[in-house]
């Protein structure tokens, strides 16, 4: 393993590709955009782009698109980068003066060169490294880039570093240590020469000759999705660390990954004494109080200054309560501002000293309270935060005109308000009362009337766009929502039968708050995703509150209906299963690789697969997981996606993103069960009193497949053992503790149908861990909101071999020493 280590340092260290060779004496100009030095590969390129500032340009390596990834800083069109002929690269304005300097001078350096990994390198006459933009790092890792302890990102006060320990950090000037990611529990070792490196596919790992894997860190959102998908890690000026995908030669880099989930909790994101919160729109910055102004009003993030300091009105303080509002205290600020105080007492203190300027009790039930110190002040206010912090100002305290509006209104202005309120609630009840009558004085008895709204919708129907329902028709032809078929995470199902006599599933959609644009353009997506094995969606409903989905209507309802009833008359044979179990794995295929967008569903359970009259099978409630409250679960910084108990994969419940990989837990579970006809998380007897998922992959050790089989089945001529022992082997890849370490939802496919090789699971170390939350089977487990990836862009994926740092993890996990799954 050692060698194995050794072996990829060096590959990193050592530029096998191409590169192109930058003579002495090179020079690009500021006033020439058009110039640069490029890669072989023309993906990268060495030249001069347009900065923030106007009149101003940077000199910076850039990925194919105008991606900077590196950058040398900032000139006036008068400026130049210049290879001298003494061996340094040097930044010059166009005053002549000095902006940088590679500091190589009198080094040996006989060119440059850029190769095609983006790494811009001063080269020695004997082809050896002098300096390197990998080793000199600004705000970006590209993929493959080794970035070890010593190294810095750096993006105006904020610096990303990896500790000795394997810790990665995020700080404030240098000395607030806002986020600090440490390192699996499992590793407890002190490491030798760590490195964080940014692989292809999207995980980010920390490399060490003590470890005898890679320790992942981070997930990016698409991990391992799109061929065509180049990936960087970037300090943002905002001070979040941020993981962006972008594909070649698109000027597009969208987020994947983010280390501060509430960009608010970010230490100084709005400025000495600013407040971080919260509209419709995102983060906004505000100032404390009226007591306060901005240092710059077309900056909000620059942060608040007094209007009268509090030196110039000593013994005429007060301290001023900011509701839902907590001033941020990190390391190493805590030792020595932490102190255990009433809220009363923890005000007193700090008006009474010259030493705080705010308090900050956390009334979390800690008793602790922070007495914040003159100097850097950063705000938090939230309406889930139960703090209310208070700052010391000049007397009169005079709160924001946003927080107090209400308390300085006159009565005279409120009786106003009130008596307009009334007057305008009156006319429109007249109207209503007017209308009313009209209508039931003409119209009562016409029947077209109520049928051609839903005749419209019928010819949307067959124009393939989904037919839109008023909320009366849907009652209409539920007869009151009188019968129920079943009910789910997302709302209840009931029978329905439409004016031109078809019978549909209509869902009434519980939790969904959505505008009335966002929730039609979530429906349009749902409705134009059409597979065999997926149920279509025929209209909807969004009228008011009300929010309903209208499906085919499935005669043979849910699959675990079949497989966990005692019914003998409802018993599956083994083809019957065998091809359930494949059409679901096609049907799920096609979320995730096959349409426009990825679709990761996000609870995949028996009861979500349907049953056509032919005992064909459908996935259902696929694309709901994005019609939630997400303005709500802002303020909580959580998110309703939902997922049942038994079938959640660990990342749910270790704040990991959220992928296809999930998925793909959930479906080994799945076909758990359509093997052994018991729920995965079953305790019995027979099991020992332990969970049939962790039972049942002790008898796969053994060799007893048998034992996991359905034993209703045994007297069943169907059963090929064959195909028992194969779909037994892929649950427990599928519900493998790492999502890289689990197939994709195409290699399962591919396995079922005898295509691809399957060699011995590893143990599914995360059995014992998860899915064991209570006895409610349909409880629903809230993960934040950042990790949850349900629409990322997405192309069909080809296989692909899994990382050496993987495959050589599974197979030292491996208790039978195979070697591990060949392809994802």
């Amino acid at each position: 393993m050692a060698l194995l280590l050794v072996l990829h340092i060096l590959l990193i260290h050592l530029d096998f590709s191409s590169s192109l060779t930058i003579p002495l004496g090179s020079t690009l100009q500021a006033s020439n955009l058009n110039h640069s030095w490029s890669s072989p590969n023309s993906d990268f390129s060495v030249s001069f782009v347009p900065a923030v500032s106007p009149g101003s340009f940077l000199a910076s390596v850039t990925f194919s698109g105008g991606i900077t990834i590196w950058s040398a800083g900032a000139v006036d069109s008068g400026g130049s980068l210049r290879l001298l002929r003494s061996g340094s690269l040097r930044l010059i304005d166009g005053s002549g003066a000095t902006v940088w300097d590679s500091g190589t001078e009198s080094l040996g350096v006989a060119s440059a060169s850029l190769d095609d990994s983006g790494n811009l390198a001063l080269l020695n006459g004997r082809n050896m490294t002098v300096w390197s933009s990998f080793d000199h790092p600004t705000d970006t890792i590209v993929q493959s880039q080794n970035f070890t302890v010593g190294k810095v990102l750096r993006s105006g006060s904020y610096s990303f570093q990896l500790l000795q320990t394997g810790n990665l950090t995020l700080k404030w000037n240098n000395s607030v240590i806002y986020w600090n990611q440490g390192l699996n529990s499992s590793f407890d070792s002190n490491l030798s020469s760590p490195s964080f490196v940014l692989q292809s596919n999207g995980v980010a790992s920390v490399f060490d000759s003590t470890l005898s894997t890679a320790a992942i860190a981070v997930y990016s959102s698409d991990y391992g999705e799109g061929d065509n998908v180049f990936r960087f890690v970037k300090l943002d000026d905002d001070g979040n660390l941020r993981i962006y995908a972008s594909t070649r030669g698109g000027q597009t880099k969208t987020p994947r990954w983010a280390a501060v989930m509430d960009q608010c909790q970010v230490f100084g994101y709005c400025g000495n004494y600013g407040i971080c919160t919260y509209n419709d729109l995102g983060t906004i910055c505000e100032c404390p109080s009226e007591n306060f102004v901005p240092l710059e009003v077309n900056d909000m993030r620059k942060g608040c200054r007094r209007k009268v300091e509090l030196e110039d009105c000593r013994g005429n303080e007060a301290m001023l309560d900011l509701m839902n509002t907590r001033f941020l205290t990190y390391p190493p600020e805590v030792s020595s501002q932490r102190f255990t105080l009433g809220v009363s007492a923890c005000k007193f203190n700090c008006l009474a000293g010259s030493f705080c300027v705010a308090s900050v009790p956390m009334s979390d039930g800690s008793g602790y309270c922070f007495l914040k110190p003159p100097g850097f002040v950063s705000g938090y206010k939230n309406p889930s935060l139960p703090s209310t912090s208070s700052i010391k100002v000049c007397k009169p305290g005079m709160p924001n005109p946003s927080l107090a509006t209400a308390k300085k209104s006159d009565k005279r202005q409120k009786l106003h308000v009130w008596i307009i309120v009334v007057v305008v609630i009156a006319t429109l009840l007249g109207l209503l009362v007017l209308e009313g009558s009209l209508w039931w004085c003409c119209c009562r008895d016409c029947n077209q009337f109520g049928t051609l709204s839903e005749q419209n919708s019928f010819l949307e129907y067959a124009s393939g766009a989904p037919a839109q329902f008023s909320y009366r028709e849907l009652q209409r032809c539920t007869k009151q929502f009188k019968e129920k078929l079943g009910a789910g995470g997302f709302g209840t199902v009931y029978r329905g039968m439409l004016t031109n006599r078809t019978v549909v599933a209509v869902k009434r959609l519980e939790g969904i708050e959505q505008g009335e644009k966002q929730f039609r353009m979530e429906v349009a997506t749902i409705s134009s995703t059409h597979h065999l094995n997926l149920v279509r969606l025929i209209g909807f409903c969004s009228e008011g509150r009300h929010r309903l989905l209208v499906y085919e209507f499935m005669k043979n309802g849910s699959l675990d209906n079949f497989l966990f009833s005692a019914d003998s008359g409802k018993l599956l044979n083994w083809e019957s299963r065998f091809n359930m179990a494949l059409g679901t794995a096609k049907g799920i295929v096609y979320l995730h690789e096959e349409c426009r967008d990825c679709v990761v569903h996000c609870d995949i359970k028996p009861e979500n697969i349907l049953l056509d009259e032919n005992y064909a099978p459908k996935v259902s409630d696929f694309g709901l997981a994005k019609l939630l409250n997400h303005k709500e679960n802002r303020n909580r910084n959580l998110s309703s996606v939902r997922g049942t108990r038994g079938y959640l994969a660990p990342e749910w419940l270790a704040n990991l993103p959220i992928t296809s990989r999930s998925d793909v837990y959930s479906y080994g579970m799945v076909l758990l069960e359509i093997v052994s006809g018991r729920r995965n998380f079953d305790i019995s007897e027979e099991t020992n009193l332990k969970k049939f998922s962790i039972w049942a992959y002790e008898e796969f050790v053994k060799g007893n497949t048998q034992a996991i089989l359905d034993k209703r089945l045994e007297t069943d001529g169907t059963v090929v053992m064959e195909q028992v022992t194969r779909m037994v082997r892929i649950s427990f890849w599928c519900i493998q503790e790492q999502p890289s370490q689990r197939p994709s939802m195409g290699k399962v496919v591919r396995m079922l149908e005898g295509i691809a090789e399957i060699s011995i699971p590893p143990t599914p170390k995360a059995l014992a861990e998860v899915s064991v939350s209570g006895q409610n089977k349909n409880s629903s487990c809230y993960i934040s909101s950042s990790m949850v990836s349900t629409s990322a862009r997405c192309l069909p994926s080809s296989s692909s071999s899994l990382t050496a740092e993987m495959s050589s993890s599974a197979s030292r996990r491996n208790a039978g020493g195979t070697s591990s799954l060949n392809e994802t």
